[in-house]
């Protein structure tokens, strides 16, 4: 298992390494600048503000300088729009909101998922399994884009049991929608993943030579249907995990969370280079590093993988 995780570790490095020098080569060939957006400046104080962030050096020197920043400083550099603040300082401020309600959104979404799609596939063909499937089928046709501003609608402006925005320190008023908009389309794929996996493995030949001894039910799908049933969703829940945690610019947009969705969403529309590589390079770290736990954990569950 060692050995394992340190091959997994060195393939992660240049992964990583890719990542920043493509992010940072699709991000100076898109037109415009940060400093070109707004009304044009004279080429002499554009040639000063270029100087003073490094943007005037050769580009392959600008990518030496900012990999070799990161890689051994992780330092992002300073923000080109917002004044007298640095990349890691908007990171440092949005990414504790975005973690808090992406993780509680994570949490619920598999909580329910596979709780229904657990019971969905033991009372196959049932009321109860009928229910829960029309939940999930209901949940995926509704993305976090659509799901937003139909809370919005009821429960802000119709019924007026919920706040329409803000974050207020997280208290639980302003927690309610995001997690349901941000969840719900991952609870449902959930769902559907734990239910098909479920049937399969309660099908199975070793299932029903346990219940040929006699053995209890709970204790046939407890002991022996669960553990491998959660195979194929274990494999689905790294990069969901990822998804919830930086895919948060509908959230932040609708609901005005101050998220990370908030400054990646400014960064674009203001060429703000080092605030969207700073973002980019975070997303594809927890990627990288929730694929690498996924794995971990999979070949934990099953023995068989680590051979």
């Amino acid at each position: 298992m060692l050995n394992y995780v340190i091959k997994r570790i060195a393939l992660a490095i240049p992964t990583l390494l890719i990542l920043i020098i493509i992010s940072f080569l699709l991000m100076h060939a898109a037109p415009g600048g940060p400093f070109t957006s707004e009304r044009p400046l004279p080429p002499q104080v554009l040639a000063n503000i270029e100087a003073k962030y490094g943007l005037d050096q050769p580009l392959w020197k600008q990518i030496v300088n900012y990999t070799w920043s990161v890689v051994t400083q992780f330092d992002f550099g300073p923000s080109f729009k917002y004044k007298d603040r640095t990349v890691n300082e908007i990171i440092a401020q949005g990414f504790p909101i975005t973690l808090k309600y992406g993780g509680i959104s994570f949490i619920v979404a598999v909580t329910v998922g596979v709780t229904l799609g657990a019971i969905a596939a033991i009372r196959q063909n049932s009321v109860v399994d009928y229910v829960a499937s029309g939940v999930a089928v209901g949940a995926q046709v509704l993305p976090n884009f659509v799901m937003a501003p139909l809370l919005l609608i009821v429960f802000t402006l119709w019924l007026g049991w919920l706040p329409g925005g803000g974050w207020n320190g997280g208290q639980w008023q302003y927690l309610v929608m995001p997690v349901i908009a941000l969840s719900t389309s991952y609870m449902a794929s959930i769902t559907r993943i734990t239910r098909s996996s479920m049937l399969e493995v309660l099908n199975s030949n070793y299932i029903r030579t346990a219940r040929a001894k006699g053995l209890p039910e709970r204790t046939i799908i407890v002991r022996h249907a669960l553990k491998p049933a959660m195979l194929p969703v274990i494999s689905y829940l790294g990069p969901a995990f990822v998804g919830m945690i930086t895919g948060s610019v509908v959230i932040d947009i609708y609901f005005s969370t101050g998220g990370m969705g908030y400054f990646y969403v400014n960064s674009a529309t203001n060429r703000d280079y080092a605030v969207m590589m700073g973002i980019t390079i975070l997303a594809g770290s927890l990627t990288i590093l929730f694929n690498l736990v996924v794995d971990l954990i999979y070949a934990w569950i099953d023995p068989k993988i680590r051979y």
